[in-house]
């Protein structure tokens, strides 16, 4: 009888495995939520992280599904939002690259809650199991701090909307959304600052809790007053400190 042969990869599939795992390495490396991960940790999550991408405007999850799975982006930009009985759509939070989202199943959350779609570009994301993130939190208690500091950011950027909400009328409050997005997002062009983005008037008006009319009304108001230059997928703020103190 013949001696089988000890299955060999193809050079060719061996160098597409080794690239996909220092991809996903390298996406890790972004994330300060896994600095204390050792190189076998590392190693050991980027081996069950899934690649996924999908369409501009489409779904990741929705409430009613199981949460199984928590998620990194790596390219594109998704909002979490949540939806009243008559549809109204109210924006939570929206996560670009190098972010974790769905990260609620990691405390107890077992059917989803909110929705999770792509804005209006392609993303591409990749998914890990919560038991096999689990393992990883339950062998380091750093990371498992690293990642109570991020639900308590989480959950402050959300006190801080509701205090929003509450004290800011809308001009107020759409202005002061341009500001933060701004500041976190945007980068530096002489004296001003330049932020591509991927937001509709209804997105903004679904974040800031207003109307698609009334973002668009103070938008032309603040061009008029020579404090903003926008048009599609793109702000440019001439004096950041002149727009803060216009939402106060």
């Amino acid at each position: 009888m013949l001696a089988l042969a000890k299955l060999e990869l193809p050079l060719p599939i061996k160098s597409a495995l080794k690239m996909t795992i220092a991809t996903k390495i390298n996406l890790l490396d972004q994330f300060t939520l896994f600095d204390a991960l050792t190189e076998a940790e590392k190693n050991r999550l980027a081996d069950v992280m899934e690649f996924r991408k999908k369409p501009r405007y489409s779904v990741i999850y929705q409430p009613g599904e199981t949460s199984e799975h928590i998620y990194l982006l790596s390219q594109g930009a998704v909002k979490i939002s949540t939806h009243s009985s008559e549809g109204k759509e109210v924006i939570k939070q929206l996560i670009h690259p190098e972010a974790i989202f769905g990260e609620l199943a990691l405390v107890g959350e077992s059917k989803r809650n909110e929705t999770a779609q792509s804005l209006k570009e392609e993303i591409h994301y990749y998914t890990i199991r919560i038991a096999d993130f689990q393992q990883i939190l339950a062998q380091n208690a750093t990371v498992s701090q690293q990642l109570l500091q991020l639900f308590g950011q989480r959950m402050m950027a959300a006190e801080s909307k509701l205090e929003n909400l509450i004290f800011k009328d809308a001009r107020s409050r759409i202005v002061s959304f341009l500001h933060e997005v701004v500041l976190k997002r945007g980068r530096q062009v002489g004296y001003e600052m330049l932020l591509k983005h991927s937001l509709t008037h209804q997105d903004i008006a679904n974040i800031t809790c207003t109307s698609r009319q009334t973002v668009t009304l103070v938008l032309n108001e603040l061009r008029k007053e020579n404090l903003i230059y926008f048009n599609r997928g793109r702000i440019l703020v001439r004096d950041m400190e002149t727009l803060r103190a216009s939402a106060a």
